[in-house]
Protein backbone atom coordinates (compact mmCIF):
# COMPACT_ATOMS: atom_id res chain seq x y z
CA UNK A 1 0.00 0.00 0.00
CA UNK A 2 1.10 3.64 -1.20
CA UNK A 3 0.15 7.18 -1.02
CA UNK A 4 0.45 7.31 -4.48
CA UNK A 5 -3.10 8.40 -5.34
CA UNK A 6 -3.54 10.10 -2.51
CA UNK A 7 -0.55 12.22 -2.98
CA UNK A 8 -2.03 12.88 -6.46
CA UNK A 9 -5.22 14.01 -5.09
CA UNK A 10 -3.91 16.29 -2.54
CA UNK A 11 -2.11 18.17 -5.32
CA UNK A 12 -4.97 18.99 -7.26
CA UNK A 13 -7.26 19.73 -4.77
CA UNK A 14 -4.72 22.45 -3.53
CA UNK A 15 -4.30 23.74 -6.68
CA UNK A 16 -8.10 24.08 -7.12
CA UNK A 17 -8.54 25.60 -3.47
CA UNK A 18 -5.83 27.94 -4.07
CA UNK A 19 -7.27 29.63 -7.44
CA UNK A 20 -10.49 29.46 -5.56
CA UNK A 21 -8.64 31.39 -2.56
CA UNK A 22 -7.39 33.98 -5.40
CA UNK A 23 -10.16 34.58 -6.98
CA UNK A 24 -12.21 35.11 -3.30
CA UNK A 25 -9.20 37.76 -2.68
CA UNK A 26 -9.47 39.17 -6.46
CA UNK A 27 -13.62 39.75 -5.61
CA UNK A 28 -13.25 41.26 -2.05
CA UNK A 29 -10.34 43.48 -3.29
CA UNK A 30 -11.70 44.46 -6.34
CA UNK A 31 -15.84 45.37 -5.26
CA UNK A 32 -15.07 47.93 -2.93
CA UNK A 33 -14.97 49.90 -5.81
CA UNK A 34 -18.59 48.99 -6.77
CA UNK A 35 -19.83 49.92 -3.22
CA UNK A 36 -18.33 53.11 -3.10
CA UNK A 37 -19.80 54.11 -6.84
CA UNK A 38 -23.17 52.78 -5.39
CA UNK A 39 -22.66 54.83 -2.39
CA UNK A 40 -21.20 58.05 -4.05
CA UNK A 41 -24.26 57.34 -6.54
CA UNK A 42 -26.90 57.27 -3.31
CA UNK A 43 -24.86 60.71 -2.04
CA UNK A 44 -25.73 62.31 -5.75
CA UNK A 45 -29.33 61.32 -5.59
CA UNK A 46 -30.11 62.74 -2.08
CA UNK A 47 -28.96 65.90 -3.14
CA UNK A 48 -30.73 65.96 -6.40
CA UNK A 49 -27.76 65.51 -8.84
CA UNK A 50 -29.34 62.78 -10.37
CA UNK A 51 -26.78 62.65 -13.80
CA UNK A 52 -23.86 61.93 -11.44
CA UNK A 53 -25.80 59.12 -9.46
CA UNK A 54 -27.22 57.47 -12.60
CA UNK A 55 -23.14 57.97 -14.28
CA UNK A 56 -21.47 55.89 -10.96
CA UNK A 57 -24.47 53.80 -10.74
CA UNK A 58 -23.37 53.07 -14.89
CA UNK A 59 -19.97 52.61 -13.75
CA UNK A 60 -20.96 50.28 -10.71
CA UNK A 61 -22.84 48.28 -13.03
CA UNK A 62 -20.04 47.67 -16.02
CA UNK A 63 -17.61 46.99 -13.05
CA UNK A 64 -20.26 43.83 -11.61
CA UNK A 65 -20.45 42.72 -14.78
CA UNK A 66 -17.13 42.41 -15.20
CA UNK A 67 -16.49 40.56 -12.19
CA UNK A 68 -19.27 38.32 -12.73
CA UNK A 69 -17.56 36.53 -15.49
CA UNK A 70 -14.81 35.64 -12.22
CA UNK A 71 -17.49 34.96 -9.66
CA UNK A 72 -18.26 31.28 -10.73
CA UNK A 73 -20.18 28.33 -8.84
CA UNK A 74 -19.37 29.33 -4.95
CA UNK A 75 -17.86 32.51 -5.64
CA UNK A 76 -21.22 34.21 -6.62
CA UNK A 77 -22.10 34.65 -2.87
CA UNK A 78 -18.91 37.25 -2.54
CA UNK A 79 -20.81 39.27 -5.24
CA UNK A 80 -23.99 39.74 -3.17
CA UNK A 81 -23.13 42.77 -0.78
CA UNK A 82 -21.95 44.83 -3.96
CA UNK A 83 -25.28 43.78 -6.13
CA UNK A 84 -27.06 44.73 -2.94
CA UNK A 85 -25.84 48.46 -2.86
CA UNK A 86 -26.26 48.42 -6.51
CA UNK A 87 -29.96 47.49 -6.45
CA UNK A 88 -30.32 49.98 -3.21
CA UNK A 89 -28.67 53.00 -5.50
CA UNK A 90 -30.95 52.22 -8.19
CA UNK A 91 -34.13 51.50 -6.91
CA UNK A 92 -33.66 55.52 -5.12
CA UNK A 93 -33.24 56.53 -8.21
CA UNK A 94 -36.12 55.50 -10.07
CA UNK A 95 -38.42 56.18 -6.95
CA UNK A 96 -37.16 59.89 -6.88
CA UNK A 97 -37.84 59.95 -10.78
CA UNK A 98 -41.09 58.36 -10.30
CA UNK A 99 -40.23 55.73 -12.57
CA UNK A 100 -40.83 51.89 -11.79
CA UNK A 101 -38.80 49.84 -9.63
CA UNK A 102 -36.65 47.83 -11.72
CA UNK A 103 -37.12 44.03 -11.39
CA UNK A 104 -34.18 41.54 -10.33
CA UNK A 105 -33.95 40.39 -14.26
CA UNK A 106 -33.47 43.93 -15.02
CA UNK A 107 -31.25 44.59 -12.58
CA UNK A 108 -29.44 41.36 -13.50
CA UNK A 109 -28.83 40.03 -9.72
CA UNK A 110 -29.14 37.34 -7.51
CA UNK A 111 -32.44 36.94 -5.70
CA UNK A 112 -30.64 37.43 -2.15
CA UNK A 113 -29.21 40.46 -3.20
CA UNK A 114 -32.43 41.83 -4.95
CA UNK A 115 -34.38 41.63 -1.46
CA UNK A 116 -31.42 43.28 0.77
CA UNK A 117 -31.14 45.98 -1.86
CA UNK A 118 -34.82 46.75 -1.29
CA UNK A 119 -34.85 46.36 2.20
CA UNK A 120 -32.00 48.73 2.56
CA UNK A 121 -33.87 51.37 0.11
CA UNK A 122 -36.45 51.60 2.59
CA UNK A 123 -33.99 53.45 5.04
CA UNK A 124 -32.97 55.60 2.17
CA UNK A 125 -36.39 56.75 1.65
CA UNK A 126 -36.82 57.99 5.08
CA UNK A 127 -33.95 60.91 4.28
CA UNK A 128 -36.13 61.14 0.76
CA UNK A 129 -38.89 62.17 2.71
CA UNK A 130 -37.42 64.24 5.41
CA UNK A 131 -35.63 66.07 3.30
CA UNK A 132 -38.61 66.83 0.82
CA UNK A 133 -41.06 67.78 4.40
CA UNK A 134 -37.75 70.57 4.89
CA UNK A 135 -38.02 72.23 2.36
CA UNK A 136 -42.37 72.01 1.98
CA UNK A 137 -42.86 69.67 -0.11
CA UNK A 138 -45.36 67.35 1.66
CA UNK A 139 -47.06 66.28 -1.20
CA UNK A 140 -43.89 64.45 -2.53
CA UNK A 141 -42.93 63.79 0.79
CA UNK A 142 -46.13 61.98 1.03
CA UNK A 143 -45.75 60.21 -2.04
CA UNK A 144 -42.23 59.03 -1.53
CA UNK A 145 -43.77 57.77 2.45
CA UNK A 146 -46.20 55.63 0.15
CA UNK A 147 -43.60 53.69 -2.15
CA UNK A 148 -42.16 53.34 1.24
CA UNK A 149 -44.64 51.78 2.92
CA UNK A 150 -45.84 49.46 0.50
CA UNK A 151 -42.19 48.64 -0.07
CA UNK A 152 -42.12 47.45 3.86
CA UNK A 153 -44.96 45.56 3.23
CA UNK A 154 -44.64 43.59 0.12
CA UNK A 155 -40.91 42.54 2.24
CA UNK A 156 -42.28 41.86 5.36
CA UNK A 157 -43.11 38.12 4.92
CA UNK A 158 -39.54 37.70 3.56
CA UNK A 159 -38.04 37.52 7.40
CA UNK A 160 -39.36 33.91 6.50
CA UNK A 161 -36.30 33.12 5.21
CA UNK A 162 -33.94 34.59 6.93
CA UNK A 163 -31.68 31.15 6.70
CA UNK A 164 -31.40 31.63 3.35
CA UNK A 165 -31.37 35.60 3.14
CA UNK A 166 -28.93 36.45 5.94
CA UNK A 167 -30.03 39.50 7.89
CA UNK A 168 -33.22 39.89 6.13
CA UNK A 169 -35.24 39.60 9.82
CA UNK A 170 -33.14 42.21 11.00
CA UNK A 171 -33.51 44.62 8.41
CA UNK A 172 -37.47 43.85 8.25
CA UNK A 173 -37.62 44.43 12.28
CA UNK A 174 -35.47 47.91 11.43
CA UNK A 175 -37.69 49.14 8.16
CA UNK A 176 -40.86 48.24 10.73
CA UNK A 177 -39.57 51.07 13.20
CA UNK A 178 -38.78 53.74 10.30
CA UNK A 179 -42.05 53.15 8.70
CA UNK A 180 -44.10 53.90 12.21
CA UNK A 181 -41.27 56.67 13.09
CA UNK A 182 -41.86 58.06 9.20
CA UNK A 183 -45.86 57.29 9.41
CA UNK A 184 -45.89 59.53 12.77
CA UNK A 185 -44.26 62.77 11.13
CA UNK A 186 -46.35 62.69 7.74
CA UNK A 187 -49.59 62.30 10.00
CA UNK A 188 -48.09 65.41 12.25
CA UNK A 189 -46.82 67.43 9.14
CA UNK A 190 -50.49 67.40 7.49
CA UNK A 191 -52.06 68.16 10.85
CA UNK A 192 -49.74 71.49 11.13
CA UNK A 193 -50.40 72.47 7.12
CA UNK A 194 -54.70 71.71 8.27
CA UNK A 195 -54.12 74.34 10.99
CA UNK A 196 -52.11 76.65 9.51
CA UNK A 197 -54.64 76.43 6.68
CA UNK A 198 -57.63 77.26 9.10
CA UNK A 199 -55.64 80.32 10.24
CA UNK A 200 -54.93 82.06 7.76
CA UNK A 201 -58.60 80.99 6.43
CA UNK A 202 -59.54 82.48 9.53
CA UNK A 203 -57.53 85.83 9.35
CA UNK A 204 -59.21 86.69 5.53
Amino acid sequence: MTLKNVKQSLNEIAKSLGEIQDAREFLLTNTREIIILCSKSIIAAHKGDMTTGKSNLKKANVLLNKYKKKATGGLRRYLIIPEQEFVEAACLIAIIEQKEIPSDKKLAVMPESYVLGLLDCVGELKRQVFDKIRIGKIDEATRIFEVMENLYLQLYTFSLYDKVVKEARRKIDVNRILVDDVRSVITEEKRRAELIRILQKLEK
